[in-house]
């Protein structure tokens, strides 16, 4: 045999990386092999639904392509779970459902080697791999609970509080709490029933902890720090014959002064607030209305900036038509206090803004951070459509605001009872604010209809009918909540039910295919 054949025999081509959808029959096939007793390997929807919660948690070894080894871990709020769970608790049946991007400690939910390469360091190799996410994430540790299977042996002369004590004094030799010891992790105590099926373990496990000595605690600055709460103030907003942008102005300020003076956070206007600036001229039809209202739309959003800055308060212009490359689109403007602006464009016109108005759609969908939290912005019938708010809510929006403007009670009806289903499904707050009033003389804009409100999910931390509050239908007025967005972080792991933790990643999801990203 010539030495470049017994190089090929014996050469390995090792390469970590992170798991891959593809990879499942691989890792059946080691998993088979290593835990003949505890069920194997998991279901490939489990498998995919781990991939989906937390794929940089999921890595392997593969040599020529073929993996050897994984490991699996996830991100947990530990005080949610504390010293004392079980296996699928913490894990949410191994499907990682329980993975919180929020959390504070790495939860090691699995590592395993193909018998064939054990001797070759590879658990050792994941392991670092694991300790460098946790510090690159800037977790406080790494967490798991470990297997004693050489426990069966003793169990009958000891209990498993000494077989940790002999092992740590190498008196005794167990295939993973040894490996875990000589990796740094220290041992806080034991476990029982963290898996129950766990014969070899009698049931009993180690619970480890390896802490992150570069971690550092995101201590709370003397001012400016992101609030746990936020005030927000709806204006249900008076349709009225307007002469001028200084005209308008002056009503906005007016109701920007007045929730200002409440310390509110944000300031939420209505979709197309501005419509009456439409019957300063007659125009033959309801295209030309339209165009000549896009003609304001710089002087409008550097005034209502200008107030967001003047009164310290974040805006939210309802919407405004733009004429951007000769098309014509309903965007609105986010004018934060720092004097910063974003915009949100309506990405369903309606059929009557796509016919009379020949209204284009955007491509384009956002989460915008403030001094409070991450928010999304969708424009009356954009709320109609739950895959838009599902996508903001995967990108970590806790409140979604919905500018509308409706001229009938049965099209108001829509919005509200489709934005209290988007706050329910995504375990957020919607905030929607309308118009009322008439405008005789402009075309497509003569009626309106609206009570808008705040609303909540719906558990026993909210109010009983999930609405924080409403305004009088069809009153010009303004409405002031204050959210708490820490409910919000607890409902979603101690909620009645957990809509967060309990889709079913494996089954089914909802894909962004537009060619700009979801701007987060």
């Amino acid at each position: 045999m010539s030495d470049s054949n017994l190089t090929e025999n014996f050469e390995h081509k090792l390469n970590l990386r992170s798991l891959e959808a593809d990879d499942y029959d691989d890792l059946k096939e080691v998993m088979e092999i290593v835990y003949p007793n505890l069920g194997g390997a998991p279901s490939e929807r489990q498998f995919r639904a781990q991939l989906s919660s937390f794929p940089q948690g999921q890595i392997c070894i593969e040599d020529h392509g073929k993996v050897v080894a994984a490991a699996f871990s996830l991100i947990v709020d530990y005080d949610k779970f504390g010293d004392h769970h079980t296996y699928d608790e913490i894990t949410g049946d191994a499907y990682l459902t329980t993975h919180d991007p929020l959390g504070d400690v790495l939860y090691g939910a699995e590592v395993f080697v193909h018998p064939d390469y054990q001797g070759m360091r590879l658990g050792r190799r994941l392991y670092e791999a694991r300790k460098e996410l946790c510090q690159n994430l800037n977790l406080k540790s790494i967490v798991a609970g470990g297997r004693i299977p050489n426990y069966q042996h003793y169990a009958s002369e000891m209990s498993p509080q000494k077989y940790i004590e002999l092992v740590k004094k190498k008196e005794i030799y167990d295939p993973i709490l040894s490996f875990q010891l000589s990796n740094d992790f220290e041992v806080k105590r034991v476990l029982n029933k963290y898996m129950p099926e766990d014969k070899e373990s009698k049931g009993y496990a180690t619970l480890l902890e390896w802490t992150n000595l570069y971690y550092e605690r995101n201590a709370s600055p003397l001012f400016g720090a992101v609030k746990k709460s936020a005030r927000v103030g709806c204006v249900q907003w008076q349709m009225r014959p307007l002469n001028s942008v200084e005209e308008l102005t002056q009503h906005v300020e007016f109701f920007i002064d007045a929730l200002a003076d409440y310390q509110c956070d944000l300031a939420l206007l209505p979709e197309l607030f501005n419509a009456p600036l439409m019957g300063i001229e007659a125009h033959d039809n309801s295209l030309d209305s339209i165009k000549a209202l896009a003609e304001f739309s710089n002087e409008v959003v550097e005034a209502i900036s200008h107030l967001a800055v003047s009164y310290n308060i974040n805006i939210i212009a309802g919407s405004i038509p733009v004429i951007e490359d000769k098309e014509l689109y309903n965007v609105s403007y986010f004018c934060r206090r720092d004097g910063t602006i974003e915009s949100q464009t309506k990405i369903h016109p309606t059929p009557y803004e796509k016919s009379a108005w020949i209204m284009q759609g955007g491509d384009s969908l956002n989460v915008f951070d403030t001094d409070f939290g991450k928010i999304g912005i969708l424009i009356c019938y954009d709320v109609e459509f739950p895959e838009l708010a599902r996508l903001l809510s995967e990108q970590g929006m806790q409140i979604l605001f919905v500018p509308f403007w409706t001229d009938t009670k049965n099209a108001y009806l829509r919005v509200r009872c489709c934005a209290q289903a988007r706050a329910i499904e995504n375990e957020c707050y919607v905030v929607t604010a309308g118009s009322v009033g008439n405008l005789p003389k402009v075309d497509g804009a003569d009626i309106q209809y609206a009570q808008s409100a705040v609303f909540s999910p719906s558990d026993f931390a909210f109010p009983h009918d999930a609405t924080m509050a409403e305004t009088t239908p069809n009153t010009e007025m303004t409405l002031i909540v204050d959210l708490d967005l820490e409910k919000l972080h607890e409902l979603r792991h101690e909620g009645s039910v957990r809509n967060y933790l309990d889709r079913r990643r494996d089954l089914y999801r909802i894909n962004w295919l537009g060619e700009q990203k979801i701007k987060k």
